[in-house]
């Protein structure tokens, strides 16, 4: 007897309807029809089953902390900054682990099971740090969840950062950061990314820098990294994060720099939510939108994943672990709706999240991680249009979370009782239902 038959689902690649077949924690067939029984079955009837959602940028130090020690009432960055610093010397470590995992409890419900975190390390004692491997030790069976060592007052600019980054990486952090935009020069940012990456080789570790979070168009560091990247033959193991300054970079010196990028192998991570929020803020008429180049990215050959960045701390006031909310924003600050370019949305927080992290390849397929999202849509773009609401999360074969279907009932003359926000999909010409 199979553990788990999910019916009639429709793929994110449009296969369907199919059954879904999980035994253990693989899936054991896919097929139009599998004439078997199993111990469980969900109906997934017209609903897509997807792989989970990734979040390769965010920063789990502070999330939830928002009020702490005061409201962000202006909502800028500055403001931010200022009340992180007035925070971090209040923080405990059972503070963190607690708000940590409240805000894990609410990433499963929406079918969000792998995180990448950035965690402060610029001055001791190292809190966040002791924190989220505990963290991260507890949400280990449903969570994949990465530190990243980030001395995020600067490597060279803050006393001991490096000492403390090195000592957090002994302490069994995942990830190089870095953030060279913030260093007091231009120089000491190139140099501080040199360093960084020549910390990584020399560890075997992924690398993942705050890099060029500015309008600036004079901020370049994104070319040193590209450059040291293909110097020591990191390649996938790096992560450009943000780089909003390429949005203000005139056009020829982009032309150049983008096949680098790609040439390199490098992830590029833009967050929507914060880099729309946040960049631009200094414009006046015409304002600048703040995001990175991501169509021109991606026609590079770049694996382009969206990250959350923040949920309700100092720098954003908003945010719900929601990963199709990112991607809907991504959409329209771009902007990008063609279908191609909605659909690849989706694709952003789900399979290229999971290939920046370096991940196994989470696609819904036979012999694949029975680890899946079941959403209230027929497809990925109508699944990024309403922010779907997921009905099932499953992590290695185990239903995880349960939400039950969106439905508004009506009491208009004449017209039905129920209302169900899936059913206003588009009908295709050439896929009539």
């Amino acid at each position: 007897m199979l553990d788990i038959i999910i019916r009639q689902a429709n793929l994110p690649d449009g296969q369907g309807p199919v059954d879904i077949a999980i035994q253990g924690d693989k899936i054991a067939e896919i097929a139009p029809v599998i004439d078997a029984e199993a111990r469980e079955e969900i109906d997934a009837t017209g609903r897509l089953v997807c792989p989970p959602f990734t979040d390769p940028h965010f920063h789990m130090d502070a999330t939830l902390s928002l009020g702490l020690p005061r409201m962000n009432v202006s909502g800028t960055l500055l403001e931010g900054i200022a009340l992180w610093g007035e925070l971090k010397p209040l923080l405990t470590p059972e503070a963190v682990i607690e708000r940590a995992l409240r805000y894990c409890d609410l990433a499963v419900s929406q079918g969000l099971l792998a995180i990448r975190s950035h965690v402060d390390v610029s001055t001791a004692p190292l809190v966040g740090v002791e924190a989220l491997l505990e963290v991260r030790k507890q949400v280990a069976p449903y969570i994949d969840l990465q530190l990243v060592a980030f001395p995020q007052d600067g490597l060279y600019r803050a006393e001991k950062a490096e000492e403390n980054l090195i000592r957090s990486l002994d302490m069994g952090v995942d990830v190089v950061g870095g953030i060279p935009h913030f260093e007091r020069t231009m120089a000491d940012g190139a140099r501080s990314v040199t360093r960084l990456a020549e910390i990584a080789a020399d560890r075997g570790l992924m690398l993942d820098l705050h890099c060029d979070e500015s309008d600036d168009p004079m901020s370049r560091h994104v070319e040193t990294l590209a450059y040291e990247t293909t110097r020591l033959g990191l390649g996938g193991r790096v992560t450009a994060s943000h780089v909003t300054a390429m949005h203000s970079y005139d056009n020829y010196y982009a032309s150049k720099l983008i096949p680098l990028i790609a040439e390199s192998g490098m992830n590029v991570v833009p967050n929507p939510l914060i880099n729309i929020t946040l960049q631009g803020r200094s414009d006046t008429y015409p304002r600048r939108r703040g995001l990175t180049r991501v169509p021109e990215l991606r026609a590079a050959g770049v694996n382009v994943a969206f990250g959350q960045d923040c949920t309700m701390d100092p720098w954003y006031s908003l945010g719900s672990a929601d990963m199709l909310e990112v991607a809907h924003m991504g959409v329209h600050a771009v902007p990008m709706t063609s279908r191609e370019a909605m659909d690849w949305a989706f694709t952003s927080v789900t399979q290229n999240g999971a290939k920046a992290l370096g991940l196994p390849d989470p696609t819904i397929r036979k012999g694949g991680p029975a680890s899946m999202v079941v959403l209230q849509a027929k497809d990925p773009i109508e699944a990024v249009r309403m922010k779907a609401t997921r009905l099932a999360v499953l992590k290695h074969g185990k239903v995880l979370s349960r939400t039950a279907p969106r439905l508004a009932a009506l009491s208009l003359p004449g017209r039905p009782d129920t209302l169900d926000p899936a059913s206003y999909a588009p009908v295709s010409a050439d896929k009539p239902e």
